[in-house]
């Protein structure tokens, strides 16, 4: 009974779990993304956790419900600051929107004069352009005919970020018995390279975080210093927000250039003398002209150079990861990739019978870890 078991029955249990495990990734893959962006929470409050534990001597539970209680209220009290101006504002450019489409019909039926080479005519828009007083109309009234599928919408999103609000605690809470329990599974003379290759591992994500906020102030300067020059109002809170929203892959990028664009269309320009149509499309160009620097040049040299990845590899893991899992895709595409090609490494210089880690061979070796060790 106490037999071991041959190759072939070892084989064949591994085979057998791996295909269980598949199996019940799939079957409950609806869970994974609350799960992952969890863990991103933890991964981010961790070196919080940390810092404060060492600081204070506080246990790890009394550090982890203070440091998680200050976060939540943080992030409660924003929106309860903030909120309520926005929905005045919100309420100021609704009246703002409602005069739009009549603005907006004023505007194109009035000729335009062209003059082509030495020949004049006028042109009428209206002629081209379909009404579009009942469209916008309709997009203003969206929002009341489905407010049912926006509150089911709501419920279910409300409700995922309560599982989310509490994995993330008790991950927190337990992150490093977890680790030591994974640990404790794997062959003892391999448990030395896992601490490592974990090491190495968080480095990474910890790397690729600071890009993303090098990310965000660069282009929170670009933007206002662009919306500035061109006398846009606002300036510098609209380009604060459309930096941190650009953190949302596609949708951060559009609230920001709509939220910009209805500035200059009911406002103007400060400086320029423009018709705000005119100073609206030179306030989405301006946008466009620093998003397209973003994900050509900005994002993949800052973040490949986090993760020591080239700019070229980043620009296309972005792409396709867009394509293929949408926003939290491209969120973690970066780490997860560098984490790979870590793992990767890691198993081919083991295969090749190299020192799998020659970076921590190197510091083993050194005169200092010597006279140390003596």
């Amino acid at each position: 009974m106490n037999e071991p078991w041959s190759p072939r029955a070892r084989y064949f249990a591994l085979t057998l779990s791996l295909i269980v495990v598949a199996a019940l990734l799939w079957y409950v893959r609806v869970v994974i993304q609350p799960l992952i962006i969890a863990g991103l929470i933890v991964y981010i409050l961790m070196p919080v956790v940390s810092f404060v534990e060492k600081r204070t001597k506080l246990s790890h539970k009394w550090t982890v419900n203070i440091v998680y209680a200050l976060s939540i209220l943080l992030f409660m009290a924003i929106p309860a600051t903030v909120v309520p101006i926005l929905v005045g504002e919100f309420q100021n450019l609704l009246v703002d929107l409602s005069d739009l489409p009549s603005q907006i019909q004023t505007w194109m039926a009035k000729p335009l004069d062209v003059m082509i080479w030495n020949y004049s005519f006028h042109l009428n828009l209206q002629n081209f352009v379909p009404d579009v007083t009942e469209a916008v109309s309709a997009l203003l009234n969206f929002i009341p005919h489905n407010a049912l599928k926006i509150i089911e919408a709501t419920s279910r999103n409300i409700t995922w970020g309560i599982v989310i609000v509490i994995v993330s605690y008790y991950l927190l809470l337990d992150w490093n018995e977890t680790l030591h329990w994974i640990y404790d599974r794997l062959p003892e003379s391999f448990q030395p390279d896992a601490r490592v290759l974990y090491a190495h591992i968080s480095d990474i994500w910890s790397a690729y975080l600071r890009g993303q906020w090098l990310v965000i102030l660069i282009l929170a300067v670009g933007y206002t210093v662009g919306w500035a020059v061109v006398g846009l109002p606002g300036a510098l809170l609209l380009g604060i927000l459309a930096g941190v929203l650009n953190i949302i892959p596609e949708l951060g990028p559009i609230i920001a250039v709509v939220l910009a664009a209805s500035v200059a269309l009911i406002e103007g320009s400060y400086y320029w003398n423009l018709s705000n149509f005119w100073f609206a499309v030179l306030v989405v160009g301006v946008y466009i002209v620093l998003n397209y620097a973003k994900n050509i040049w900005i994002m993949p040299r800052v973040v490949g150079r986090s993760v020591k990845l080239h700019e070229g590899v980043v620009f296309v893991a972005i792409i396709a990861a867009l394509f293929v899992q949408g926003v939290l895709g491209v969120l973690i595409v970066i780490p997860l990739l560098a984490s790979l090609l870590a793992i990767g490494e890691y198993l081919r210089r083991r295969i090749l019978g190299l020192p799998p880690f020659p970076e921590v061979q190197e510091e083993e070796d050194s005169p200092e870890a010597e006279e140390a060790a003596a």
